[in-house]
């Protein structure tokens, strides 16, 4: 009978060593998401960047014509980008000043 014992304290020793396992690989898999997720923000906000202090007519010339357009609580021009990758909306937003000049952008869902 004492065998027996030994075979559920083995039994428990592998449940846990697997459950070990598997939340190890699982974390790791969360951290390489998130490594990538940052890469991909990383480059749009990168190409994103180049547009700041150009005029709004090189924006234009790059991505076409907005989708919307409105002046914000700053007086400043917003011109809206829409797309969609995999079904997926993407949004982006750069705000003109008064001297047709980009100043600022905001990317949602965009990779």
């Amino acid at each position: 009978m004492p065998q027996l014992g030994c075979y559920y304290e083995i039994m428990k020793k592998i449940k846990v060593l697997i459950v070990s396992v598997f939340l190890t690989f699982f974390l790791m898999s969360c951290q390489t998401i998130k490594q990538k997720t940052d890469a991909i923000v990383e480059k749009e906000n990168k190409k994103l960047s180049a547009f700041i202090g150009k005029s709004s007519q090189d924006l234009k010339s790059s991505l076409g014509s907005p989708d919307e357009d409105f002046k914000n609580e700053k007086g400043n021009l917003v011109l809206v980008y829409n797309t969609k990758k995999y079904g997926i909306p993407c949004e982006r937003r750069f705000e003109i000043n008064t001297k047709s000049i980009v100043i600022g952008f905001v990317s949602n869902g965009c990779f």
